[in-house]
């Protein structure tokens, strides 16, 4: 599938708040194996793509093309409280079809490539916030889709633990090879991490900005801060 993740004049309404369209008039393909990143203020509708795409809501407009199925990180972990590090991932695993011995083989391959196969007993509630994201990602890898969906997932982790995870991410994007759409609301973060660059503003994408330097990329590099100031400068026009 050269182009895994493409939309076509896609458009969000609400009717809750009259509506109003969240999203407009939004077109973007995404490659094969790209790592491609949508960034904007708060409620300029990149985490409703996000989800139109995961398939968790419907377009009011437009069309989409993706997988039969991806895999899908969310802010907070969403992680089922009652069962262990384990369990959560070979839920996911079961979920996918997948046969008993598959389960066992995937979700001991992803818990190590995450680095929690030493904690694969655990509770979430006895987890650092970097650890449940850890295993939120590894219940999306399982399920072996061609597409990664990430929702702002180190938004809520203090800046150490950012970087370590955004450097995992990394790794497990090259080894992968899968086709990842993050929402990110740090600018730096993005330009850190992505192929190209979505830029929205009042539900539309107001411009794609391509990240051509080589990683692992560094915040102080001359080249880095006039990328960044170029997606602040068409967020404030």
């Amino acid at each position: 599938m050269e182009n895994p993740i493409v939309l076509t004049k896609v458009s969000k309404a609400y009717e809750k708040v009259s509506n109003a369209l969240v999203v407009v008039d939004f077109t973007l393909s995404i490659l094969q194996g790209e790592f491609f990143c949508l960034v904007g203020p708060s409620g300029c509708g990149k985490t409703t793509i996000l989800k139109m795409v995961a398939g968790l809501e419907e377009p009011t407009g437009g069309e989409i093309l993706k997988p039969d199925q991806v895999g899908m990180v969310f802010q907070s972990g969403a992680l089922l409280p009652w069962l262990t590090v384990e369990d959560n991932v070979t839920f996911a695993a079961k979920m996918a079809g997948f046969s008993f011995e598959k389960v066992k083989r995937v979700t001991k391959e992803y818990l190590e490539m995450v680095k929690l196969g030493d904690s694969r007993s655990k509770y979430p509630r006895e987890l650092s916030g970097g650890q449940r994201q850890r295993v939120g990602i590894a219940r999306a890898l399982v399920v072996e889709s061609e597409a990664l969906l990430l929702d702002e997932p180190f938004s809520a982790l203090d800046p150490l633990t950012t970087e370590e995870l955004r450097a995992d991410l990394l790794r497990i994007w090259k080894n992968t090879k899968k086709t990842i759409l993050m929402v990110s609301h740090l600018l730096e973060e993005a330009a850190i991490l992505a192929d190209r660059i979505g830029v929205m503003k009042e539900g539309k994408l107001k411009a794609v900005i391509g990240i051509d330097l080589p990683r692992p990329r560094n915040e102080n590099d001359l080249n880095f801060l006039p990328k960044v100031e170029e997606i602040r400068t068409i967020l404030t026009q």
